[in-house]
């Protein structure tokens, strides 16, 4: 008699999706925005000390995707860090 070959192939998963990083990250969380917790310092373009922690060491503004920053507060940091520089406070 004769084995009959089935081809599980649906029932299979490709070699791509067993590998990690094409899998979505379930486990990512964010980090709580540092100036907008109780608390917090108010962003403004006298405060000099706030301000130097969120710019590199060449005077760029650093990214909310490493300062942790929410959108808005962000907008304000900029926006209060290019004021500080026309008055040449950095």
């Amino acid at each position: 008699m004769y084995k009959k070959r089935t081809n599980n192939k649906k029932n299979k998963q490709s070699n791509f999706a067993k590998l990690s990083i094409f899998q979505p990250n379930k486990y990512k969380f964010k980090k709580a925005c540092p100036l907008s917790i109780k608390g917090a310092p108010i962003i403004d373009y006298k405060n000099i000390k706030l301000l130097k922690k969120y710019i590199s060491e060449n005077g760029k503004i650093l990214p909310s995707r490493i300062t942790n920053v929410s959108q808005k507060k962000q907008r304000e940091l900029s926006l209060s860090i290019k004021r500080a520089r026309n008055l040449a406070l950095i």
